[in-house]
């Protein structure tokens, strides 16, 4: 079982930055793929990016490529999502996803473990 908590999140204005974390317990971050996934408002959950359990290839959701970042720490079991260049359209309920394995997917359905999210409100 795999516990993961995010943090991080905050009304800020578009333009600036904002930095997610999600720290897993219960199992070695080094075995799982994480992925960070978002939900506006009245809309479908949608993949932002993920990082394989090597931490040596990252995917990105095109609305956000060149924009975030993602990194992992499997020293701290901690996973990171950098935003720059937020946008209102950014403004959404951020979840931590984890599953076994090396593959990434970018369907929610295909990740076991969920955090509770955190929410990023960015004001035009």
């Amino acid at each position: 079982q795999v516990q993961l908590v995010e943090s991080g999140g905050g009304l800020v204005q578009a333009g600036d930055s904002l930095r997610l974390s999600c720290a897993a317990s219960g199992r070695t971050l080094s075995s799982l793929t994480m992925a960070w996934f978002r939900q506006a408002p009245g809309k479908e959950r949608e993949f932002v990016a993920a990082v394989r359990w090597s931490g040596n290839r990252m995917y990105y959701a095109d609305s956000v490529k060149g924009r975030f970042t993602i990194s992992r720490d499997n020293a701290k079991n901690t996973v990171y999502l950098q935003m720059n260049s937020l946008k209102p359209e950014d403004t959404a309920v951020y979840y931590c996803a984890a599953r076994a394995g090396s593959n990434y997917y970018t369907v929610g359905y295909k990740y076991d473990y969920w955090g509770q999210g955190t929410q990023v409100t960015v004001s035009s």
